[in-house]
This record gives C-alpha cells, sequence and structure tokens, in this order.
C-alpha cells in the first residue's frame, strides 16, 4: 500500500502547512453543512451538502497530515486518503465515500432526482460518526490544531 508521502512523491499531493485557525475554518463548514443538510430541501440538496461535510473531513485529515491534494482528481485523492490516515480498517468508508463521490457527480451534473431522502439521510448519519472519528484523532495525533 502507498503512503501519503509515496504520493507526494508521484506528485498527486503537496506539502501544506495548516493552522488551527484552518482546521477550525473547515470544521465550521461540517458543522454549517450537517445542519443545512437536514433541512426542507430536495435530496439531491441534501445529499450534495453531507457529501460536501463529508469531503472537508476528510481534507482536514490531510490538512493535519501536512499535505493538500493537487487539482487533479482531487476529490477521489483526498477519500482515498482517508484509508491511509485512518487505517486500513476504514477501507469499508473509503468505498462508501466513493460511491457516494460518485453519486454526487451524477447529481452535480448529469441528472436531478437520482437520490432518496434515504441515500442523503444515510450519508448525514455518517458524516456525524465520521466527524466523531475525525476530532478523536485530531484529539490524539494533532490536538494543538484544535481549539481549546
Amino acid at each position: 500500500m502507498m503512503s501519503l508521502h509515496d504520493w507526494a512523491e508521484s506528485k498527486w499531493l503537496r506539502q501544506h502547512t495548516t493552522s488551527r485557525e484552518e482546521i477550525a475554518g473547515l470544521l465550521g463548514i461540517v458543522e454549517r453543512d450537517l445542519a443545512d443538510a437536514g433541512q426542507g430541501i430536495s435530496a439531491d440538496w441534501k445529499f450534495g451538502i453531507a457529501y460536501n461535510a463529508a469531503l472537508r473531513l476528510c481534507t482536514i485529515l490531510l490538512h493535519a497530515e501536512g499535505y493538500r491534494p493537487e487539482r487533479t482528481l482531487q476529490h477521489y485523492r483526498t477519500i482515498q486518503a482517508l484509508g491511509l490516515i485512518l487505517g486500513p480498517d476504514k477501507r469499508a468508508d473509503v468505498e462508501y465515500l466513493e460511491v457516494c463521490r460518485k453519486k454526487r457527480n451524477i447529481i452535480e451534473y448529469d441528472a436531478a432526482g437520482t437520490v432518496t431522502d434515504r441515500d442523503a439521510t444515510e450519508l448525514a448519519a455518517f458524516v456525524v460518526e465520521l466527524r466523531d472519528r475525525v476530532l478523536a484523532w485530531l484529539r490524539e495525533h494533532h490536538a494543538e490544531l484544535l481549539e481549546s
């Protein structure tokens, strides 16, 4: 299995220095998106908003480890990094988010109404659990990036 360092050597990632303020800003987006995803809007938008929150959580992991993805395949690599950072036991989470990424691309670029309220609710619940895991990981590995 490749590492984040290997990805950087392949020019898929570049070095990035994050800050407490940047992580707080990204966590603020996650909280806003989770709140908005529960509102009376279409299943497509609920799903898209919850997907964005999941992507931000994966971005937080990458930034905390000192990387950011290059433009090509940015969402794909950001999601794949979840397994490299949180461990291979999170493979099912990566696969689930990859399915969500593909669904999000369809509703964003190709066709409306292809996800259900159940899809959106399931993703939002997943994001709440992922947020808790990411926060626990941050506390353990990069506590200096969390606001007191």
